[in-house]
């Protein structure tokens, strides 16, 4: 194995469901600003549009999640071409 390629700063890191306000604590090198208190700690924040707890996959569930309007932009472009 090579030596010092890999981070030598992990820490424990608050990672948010923003679809759904889910929380998990894992340990990674993710920079942020931000900031969570979980049970009086506080971490640092890494927020995430999708997770494993909202991902159909995961779910079973088909859920629309359109954060950025790329549905409406869609349909607006290609609307001339319904008949």
């Amino acid at each position: 194995m090579k030596k010092d390629i890999h981070p030598e700063n992990y820490r424990l890191v608050a990672f948010k469901d923003m679809s759904n306000d889910q929380v998990f604590l894992t340990k990674s090198t993710a920079n942020t600003r931000e900031t969570l208190d979980v049970d009086g700690v506080e971490y640092p924040l890494v927020k995430l549009e999708i997770s494993r707890t909202s991902h159909p996959f995961y779910t079973g569930k088909s859920k629309l999640i359109d954060t950025a309007g790329r549905i409406d932009k869609f349909k607006n472009k290609y609307a001339k071409f319904k008949k």
